[in-house]
């Protein structure tokens, strides 16, 4: 199972470039970035990196590891321009990028920047369609496409990404619609959960692969909760008292040594892990980084101290 660091963007450049390299230097599989301007709900302008602009620089700056944006909404960027930011984006790594898309969701934002925000059909509906638009222009010359949202005209894209195909990752949880995309189009799938969500969101996934004649081992898994790890007995108390709206996992590293078993069991290709509830400073949030490699990952078949 890899693991991949999902930096947050209220860093500056420097301390998440910072931290990037470390990233790298210290045996991550992958760097993540989210795609949003503000928080959710939030009045005050926060500073905050922009997404695509920053993983380029990433992608530029470091040598291995796989990078992208998780998720990408769909509904901030015409598909066929970000299949050509995509595609010089994947140049500028030497071929490690990943095109993380999902729906697009975060209202606060949309009604900031004056960008339309459909219902939810028909979000899930440009969505299938941006999938259609963006596998076109990565494979043909020159590119038609007639929809309902999106129209392309001998369209090119070039240069084309290194790989081929560029890896699409599809984030969403939507059991009717959004993993039924994901069924379709998606190299890679992502969705928040813990390992008996994850379980069983995978047999989703795997019955509508099942129905439109994918196979499901063709589609790698991964998901993310955030990670609350202390060796502090009274520390780890205040955390499991805290009602926290996303998945979490609380504990000693042994004990998220023992969720990550879990992980594993159920076929989890990728673990992506918050920087957010790492630290509140930079050299914190490193240490952490290291010590979920060399005291959790490293239990993990396959995995050794790099």
């Amino acid at each position: 199972m890899r693991f991949a660091i999902w930096l947050g963007m209220e860093q500056t450049w420097d301390d998440l470039l910072g931290s990037a390299e470390h990233a790298e230097r210290t045996g991550w599989d992958g760097i993540w970035v989210a795609d949003h301007f503000m928080a959710d709900g939030e009045r005050s302008a926060t500073p905050r990196l922009e997404a695509w602009t920053t993983i380029a620089g990433v992608a530029a700056c470091v040598d291995r590891v796989r990078v992208g944006v998780l998720v990408t909404g769909n509904t901030y960027r015409h598909p066929a321009v970000l299949a050509n930011m995509a595609a010089t984006v994947d140049h500028l790594s030497d071929g490690r990028l990943v095109l993380g898309l999902g729906a697009g969701w975060q209202v606060n934002e949309h009604e900031a920047y004056g960008i339309e925000l459909p219902a939810p059909p028909e979000r899930l509906a440009r969505l299938d369609e941006a999938c259609q638009v963006i596998r076109l222009l990565h494979s043909q010359e020159r590119s038609n496409f007639e929809g309902r949202f999106y129209q392309l005209v001998d369209a090119p894209c070039e240069p084309k990404p290194i790989q081929r195909p560029l890896p699409l990752l599809i984030g969403g949880s939507g059991e009717k619609v959004s993993m039924r995309i994901a069924a379709r189009y998606a190299d890679e799938w992502n969705c928040w959960g813990l390992p008996d969500l994850m379980a069983h969101k995978a047999e989703v996934l795997e019955r509508h692969c099942l129905e439109i004649g994918r196979d499901p081992a063709s589609i790698k898994r991964s998901a993310q909760a955030l990670i609350l790890m202390s060796d502090d007995e009274d520390q780890l108390r205040r955390w499991r008292a805290d009602r926290l709206q996303v998945p979490h996992i609380v504990g000693t590293p042994r004990e998220i040594a023992e969720v990550m078993a879990r992980y594993a069991k159920i076929g989890l290709d990728e673990f992506v892990v918050s920087d957010r509830t790492l630290g509140r400073e930079t050299s914190e949030r490193r240490d952490r980084m290291d010590q979920f490699l060399d005291e959790v990952a490293i239990h993990l078949p396959g995995r050794s101290t790099p």
